[in-house]
């Protein structure tokens, strides 16, 4: 995928977000720009670290911290995507404390509890549903059930390249050696 629309996604993010930070108060009602363009560089992210992981041919600490970045970077984009919802839609959860929000803003984007939509947005990557957030309207339980297929498609194709790169490693490793006199 070409380098330069990524990074201007990247610094339209942090251009956004500086912006937003600096609006007074009284005038920031939603951060959804914000909160859509940090889920689609977070996502694009995990997608460029997923092909970049398919083309290693070792399989080193390096490739499996990038894995593992990138199933974090999905939760965490996962995360933004259930802010943006619930920010747009309140009420689109049960068992999150949303609060009043700051400066008396009535269910601003402030209001929301990031680390508790986080959770469980990690719970249903996951696909471990404990129970205690509970999607409440269709349009987040079709967000959830996206974030749980991504999630599991995301593990059942690492794994694949892992172990794929991983059996290819070990036959070269096997051939090089009964080589050796």
């Amino acid at each position: 995928m070409p380098s330069k629309p990524y990074r201007l996604l990247g610094i339209a993010a942090i251009a956004f977000w500086l912006l937003w930070n600096l609006t007074p108060v009284e005038m920031r009602n939603t951060g959804i720009p914000v909160i859509l363009l940090w889920t689609i560089f977070g996502g694009w992210s995990a997608i460029r670290l997923i092909q970049r992981l398919a083309r290693e041919s070792r399989i080193n600490g390096a490739v499996l911290q990038g894995a593992l970045a990138g199933y974090l970077m999905l939760g965490l984009a996962s995360g933004l995507l259930l802010c943006g919802l619930e920010t747009i839609q309140p009420g689109s959860f049960r068992g999150i404390d949303i609060g009043t929000g700051a400066v008396g803003l009535d269910h601003s984007v402030w209001g929301l509890n990031f680390a508790e939509l986080n959770y469980f947005a990690f719970v249903s990557l996951t696909t471990m549903g404990y129970g205690d957030v509970v999607p409440m309207t269709a349009p987040a339980s079709m967000i959830c059930v996206m974030i749980a297929v991504t999630g599991t498609f995301y593990i059942a194709a690492v794994m694949g390249v892992l172990i794929s790169r991983l059996t290819i490693q070990e036959t070269e490793e096997v051939r090089n050696s009964s080589q050796k006199p």
